[in-house]
């Protein structure tokens, strides 16, 4: 392999980048004009079952499961692919055109929020729930839910992306960051080896941050990297990821937004409770 000498001015190659480099660009804003629709529900979020996508997803499903009626949302697909991402309207709720967004509509002024751990806290204090009351199991929450946010992109942007996605493999990126997820691995078994959840005793939005990028690694959901990885030395991990997977409304939030897998999971646009009942209720329930 030749060595890179990184030139004195870098310039965009557009051909260079590999399986997402039709979206991948060094500007900000629109590339077109494209309003979102707008549902009946106080919630509107536009997205897709990313990891990022579906923790918002499993928090509305979770909050619905458990009485907040108020939680209901309508979820529109975002084909990132295609670009959508930088349409107009999009950009107008997250000008860093990156899924989820969501508009919060339930009060007289439309709030938007954008990046998916602000979206988890916004929801959990604004009902009160899936998120300690403490001040100390408050902050352990937020410990676990920036933990994630920090550390997630070395797994994906990191790991992922030279593993599974970049137009050549090179032994340097991935071992790198295969080292590094390994390590990110072996900081949650050891804490889930003394606590059943994450942050302690409770399922909160710690958990369900974590879960969607690292439970659903260990369960062999993410980049074909399971045995590469031999994430089931991480026994802790294991029995956590399998535990919340079990929950009916994680579940019904992994399908919201789909497209891709078996399609009685997809659900790609979910705008009330009913829409799942054309899938296989009795595999979200079980």
């Amino acid at each position: 392999m030749a060595e890179y000498t990184p030139p004195k001015v870098w310039t965009w190659d557009q051909e260079n980048g590999g399986t997402f480099a039709s979206i991948n660009r060094p500007i900000a804003g629109a590339t077109h004009d494209k309003a979102l629709p707008v549902g009946k529900h106080p919630f509107q979020l536009y997205s897709l079952a990313t990891p990022n996508g579906v923790k918002v997803t499993v928090l509305l499903e979770e909050l619905l499961a458990a009485g907040h009626k108020g939680a209901e949302y309508d979820a529109w697909l975002i084909k990132i692919g295609d670009g959508d991402q930088f349409g107009s309207g999009f950009v107008e709720v997250n000008p860093n055109s990156k899924i989820p967004a969501l508009m919060d509509r339930s009060g007289d002024t439309p709030v938007r929020v954008f990046e998916s751990g602000s979206i988890l806290l916004h929801l959990a204090e604004k009902f009160g729930a899936f998120i300690p009351t403490d001040p100390a199991g408050r902050a352990e929450c937020l410990n676990w839910l920036f933990w994630q946010m920090g550390s997630a992109p070395y797994l994906g942007g990191g790991f992922g992306h030279f593993y599974a996605y970049a137009p050549e493999k090179f032994e340097y990126p991935i071992n790198r960051f295969a080292m590094e997820t390994k390590r990110q691995l072996d900081v949650l078994d050891r804490q889930l080896s003394t606590r059943p959840y994450i942050a302690g005793d409770s399922y909160s939005i710690a958990d369900i941050a974590i879960w969607a990028w690292y439970g659903q690694l260990v369960l062999g959901r993410q980049y074909g990297a399971a045995e590469f990885l031999d994430v089931a030395s991480y026994k802790n991990v294991m029995k956590w990821a399998e535990m919340i997977d079990a929950r009916p409304a994680v579940k019904r939030g992994r399908m919201v937004n789909k497209m891709s897998g078996e399609l009685e999971f997809q659900l790609h646009e979910r705008h009330d409770a009913g829409d799942f009942a054309t899938k296989t209720q009795d595999k979200i329930d079980n």
